[in-house]
């Protein structure tokens, strides 16, 4: 099974993406900030790391760099999900590493089909 990291502040987008994850057969764990994030990427070493930007302690880019940089997490797929949707925010999170940005608002759905790309490509 597929393990998947949600980092989300706000907690009812955490639940719900956690939840529409969980239906499709992923096994999820949620952190509330970048600091749990980090240490639960480093500690438990998911397949997927959904992060959101805008989260206190370290940003969604602070952990997307730090996990790059680490040998051991360096090749975790990394998704953004965030409510900035300029065009140079959009550049500053695939230079920081992330396989794929969504913008807030979101569809769940959309969401598990992003994942499920991922994973395809990196199965290739």
């Amino acid at each position: 099974m597929t393990a998947v990291l949600v980092a989300e502040d706000d907690a009812d987008i955490r639940d719900l993406v956690a939840f529409k994850l969980a239906q499709s057969g992923y096994d999820v764990t949620m952190a509330e900030d970048g600091r749990d994030a980090l240490t639960a990427a480093r500690d438990q070493l998911p397949d997927i790391a959904v992060l959101d930007i805008a989260m206190p302690g370290l940003s969604g880019l602070d952990v997307c760099r730090l996990l790059r940089a680490e040998p051991a997490t360096s090749r975790m797929l990394i998704l953004l999900l965030t409510a900035k949707a300029q065009e140079q925010d959009v550049e500053t999170g695939f230079d920081a590493g992330a396989d794929d940005y969504v913008v807030k608002p979101f569809s769940p759905r959309e969401l598990v089909t992003r994942i499920h790309a991922l994973e395809a490509r990196a199965r290739r």
